[in-house]
């Protein structure tokens, strides 16, 4: 089986990029908490924002051997929190929900067809391939310049080819198709290493797929504007007087008369 890159080890310190990027909101979460998740030693999967009434991030996370537990998701969830209150790209309030990629899992990387060679899967591409997007099949393993993939078609017509080689510069999306032989070799993977000398213990389950660690993230409370208040406009004209009540003017006859009144 060809052999891709793995995140963060020792022999390759530099993360193996992933094929399917995000847009709109959900790509500057990814700008926001990449970085941190790669920091931690973990793979970000993919980032799915929906909207409306109740809106949730959901986040998908692996260790570099593709498994994810309950722990894993914790720490995560501790570490990007504050980064998402901080920056908020959301821009409201929105549960965030970290999880693990599932056993139907997107295929992200070129290492995920790699691992998951021999299994089914449904894989959508950007552009047109013999007239189609969408196909479904069998994958085989991907070619060693790790450029293409191919898959294996059933019920083709006749004269049509049943193997497809599938440019992966074009992916739009990929994940596993659930089935009975996918679950259980899932759950295989899921437990104890095949060189264990002494083999598992017979009460000694499979490692549990984590459930998601679901939180509720509130809109920042930001300042109200203050109200614009009107100003008055100052004139620095002063009103004009007006006549006032005139003086009575006194004579001669006014004060014999007022001297008069008197005695």
């Amino acid at each position: 089986m060809a052999e891709a890159p793995e995140s963060i080890t020792p022999e390759n310190p530099t993360p193996e990029k992933r094929l399917v990027t995000e847009s709109g909101v959900a790509a500057r979460v990814v700008q926001v908490i990449e970085g941190a998740v790669e920091g931690l030693g973990y793979r970000l999967v993919r980032v799915k924002v929906t909207s409306g009434g109740n809106a949730t991030v959901q986040i998908m996370v692996e260790r570099p051997d593709g498994l994810c537990a309950i722990e894993d998701c914790e720490a995560v969830s501790r570490t990007i929190s504050p980064l998402l209150d901080l920056d908020d790209p959301v821009g409201g309030a929105y549960n965030l929900e970290i999880s693990s990629p599932g056993i139907d899992r997107p295929l992200v990387r070129v290492s995920d067809f790699a691992r998951w060679a021999g299994y089914e899967a449904k894989v959508e591409l950007a552009r047109p391939l013999d007239g189609r997007k969408r196909f479904r099949g069998i994958l085989g393993e991907p070619d060693a310049a790790m450029l293409t993939v191919p898959i294996d078609l059933p019920d083709v017509k006749e004269g049509l080819p049943s193997r497809i080689v599938l440019p992966l510069a074009d992916l739009a999306e990929a994940h596993l198709v659930l089935t009975d032989d996918l679950i259980r070799e899932s759950l295989r993977r899921g437990g104890p290493p095949d060189e264990d000398a002494d083999g598992p213990e017979e009460d000694e389950e499979p490692e549990e797929e984590a459930a998601p660690q679901v939180r509720f993230i509130p809109a920042p409370k930001r300042p109200k504007p203050k109200a614009d208040r009107p100003v008055k406009a100052k004139s620095s004209a002063k009103p004009a007087k007006g006549p006032g009540p005139r003086k009575p003017v006194i004579t001669k006859a006014n004060r014999l008369k007022d001297r008069d009144s008197f005695h």
